[in-house]
């Protein structure tokens, strides 16, 4: 099935082999690594990757932020919880929502399923309203469309509110 995974971070990681400290881009970097690495799940595409001021605004330090797309054999909730494995063995700590995190995995679609009562919610609630999510995904996936709007990806980003984000 098709899926679209977003890879974001804004603080200081940890490698989960050596230890060592990660600036956010050497995170998001190796956070696809284990992505390709995961058993059911192949990366077909990973988008480049921009830079963008968090949303919404807290005076947080600014974002890496890009788009992984790929097929995938997990069910949605086994998705799920291997992206947060991943996110805890890069040191990340859930806690207050939108906080600055060492690595953010978020689940925007698969297979254009539609799930608004069960977690996963499918597609993810708020990745038509973020530049952060729009802009890399339709570097890698022109032709995808919201499953509940029906908009594509170039009509979600016409819509977007003014959001700062730069590519690198």
């Amino acid at each position: 099935m098709f899926v679209v995974i977003a890879v974001g971070a804004n603080l200081a990681g940890r490698d989960p082999v050596s230890g060592h400290a990660l600036e956010p881009a050497a995170t998001c970097n190796a956070a696809v690594e284990a992505l390709s690495g995961l058993v059911g799940l192949h990366v077909d595409a990973v988008s480049p990757w921009y830079e963008s001021e968090p949303v919404p605004p807290s005076g947080q330090p600014p974002y890496i932020n890009g788009v992984v797309v790929g097929k995938s054999s997990l069910s949605p909730e086994m998705l799920l919880g291997a992206l947060h494995g991943i996110e805890a063995a890069f040191g990340r700590e859930r806690g207050v929502p939108n906080a600055a995190r060492t690595l953010d995995l978020d689940l925007i679609d698969m297979g254009g399923l539609i799930r608004q009562q069960q977690a996963p919610l499918l597609p993810h609630p708020r990745a038509a309203e973020r530049a952060f999510v729009l802009l890399p995904l339709r570097d890698v996936a022109p032709q995808w469309k919201d499953a509940v709007s029906g908009h594509s990806v170039d009509e979600l980003i016409v819509a977007l509110p003014p959001q700062t984000i730069r590519r690198l």
